[in-house]
């Protein structure tokens, strides 16, 4: 019997339409005073014109942050706490992708009356500490799975960025209205689609905390994603395919939360933080790459061929009977390059803009990501992630 813990959110709504209801499912939960964290594309597209009416109606006083940006600085999240303390928010609701959901954490935890610890010291894992305010989350794009994690990612400078990892970051409610998806443009579905199945992939591969649970999660976050994410991609406003996809992101989040990510990301995050490459298309660049590194792991190539009939639906009884571990992942990365070229997202980082000569660099700071790196079945050293670079080139 394997021991293990699993922990997440406590309550999951998943109803099209229900962010209509979010005033009701806050007034519901006692809050009188609600600070609601978003970005200016939310505000810009209209999402919120069906939602706020309803505050005013309830007698809820609502703060609304709205200036929250693609990876969010420490100054955003220290403005949105200062914002907070002084509405006397009782109750946070992170409404977006995943970084106002990310904001909101942070904010929920710095804007209780009890917080005396500066968010400068809750980088790190198990670093953040004490009470935090009710926490509600309802994601805008099927990736991130920040609704179920108790992680929130932070830039800390021009280039860098840190998490934020703790128990206490666990998020109360994660609301999931496919309706809020229907607009999303191709290239962002398909990006956080990818990034959601990297989740679920590393999740499953996971060295540390790897668990029955969080694989059965896994490969059915897997299966809901990619079988619907060309759908997602070509038909918009598919609600099923939507659906399909924002559950499948929930899953996958709540696997990695608990069997955490590896060198994908790690090596996804200097591309972000130098390049300002969205975290979903810089974990689609590197994936196929990392895999290949990894499947000269035994163990880690008959995982993934575990993974290839969850990922590749009906063509995976066409193609691997009878095969390899190793065949079957080299079958399933062709399988995943293929999806990945068909929904439009750039394949190499030379289609990014990112010049040759940074290829060294990139290797040096992805080093730093140990955090994410213990957890990959191979060691990385600088020379392998100079390679993988190279061959993502």
């Amino acid at each position: 019997m394997t021991a293990f813990t699993f922990t997440t959110t406590r309550t999951i709504i998943n109803e099209p339409g229900s962010a209509r209801r979010l005033a009701s499912i806050c007034e519901e939960q006692g809050a009188r005073s609600v600070m609601l964290v978003t970005d200016p594309g939310i505000i810009s597209i209209g999402l919120l014109e069906d939602v706020l009416p309803a505050f005013s109606e309830s007698g809820i006083q609502l703060t609304l942050f709205k200036d929250v940006e693609a990876d969010p600085a420490d100054s955003t999240v220290i403005d949105a706490a200062n914002q907070a303390r002084a509405a006397k928010a009782d109750y946070v609701v992170g409404f977006g992708g995943g970084s106002s959901m990310d904001v909101a954490k942070l904010v929920a935890l710095l804007a209780h009356p009890e917080c005396k610890q500066p968010l400068s010291d809750m980088y790190g894992v198990g670093n953040a500490r004490g009470k935090r305010l009710p926490l509600l989350q309802v994601p805008t794009t099927a990736g991130t799975g920040s609704e179920v994690t108790p992680i929130a990612i932070v830039t800390t400078g021009a280039t860098t960025k840190a998490g934020v990892v703790s128990p206490v970051l666990q998020p109360d409610i994660a609301l999931l209205d496919a309706e809020l998806t229907k607009g999303l443009p191709a290239h962002v579905t398909a990006a956080t689609g990818i990034d959601a199945m990297v989740h679920a992939i590393e999740a499953y591969t996971s060295v540390h905390k790897k668990n029955p649970v969080s694989d059965m999660l896994a490969k059915e976050g897997l299966r809901l994603l990619s079988s619907n994410l060309m759908a997602a991609v070509n038909e918009g406003h598919n609600l099923e395919a939507r659906s399909n996809m924002l559950l499948g992101a929930l899953y996958a989040g709540q696997a990695f939360a608990n069997a955490p990510v590896a060198a994908v990301h790690a090596l996804a995050y200097p591309l972000g933080g130098h390049f300002h490459i969205p975290h979903g298309l810089s974990n689609s660049l590197v994936l196929p790459h990392v895999m290949r590194f990894n499947a000269a792991d035994k163990q880690a190539a008959a995982q993934y061929a575990e993974l290839a009939p969850y990922i590749m639906g009906a063509d995976f009884s066409e193609t691997s009977a009878g095969i390899s571990d190793e065949e079957v992942t080299n079958t399933l990365i062709a399988w995943l390059e293929q999806r990945i070229k068909e929904t439009g997202l750039p394949m190499r980082l030379r289609e990014c803009d990112i010049p040759e000569d940074a290829v060294p660099m990139l290797a040096s700071e992805a080093l730093l990501q140990q955090r994410l790196l213990i957890n990959n079945p191979r060691e990385v050293t600088e020379a392998d992630a100079l390679a993988i670079y190279t061959a993502a080139y």
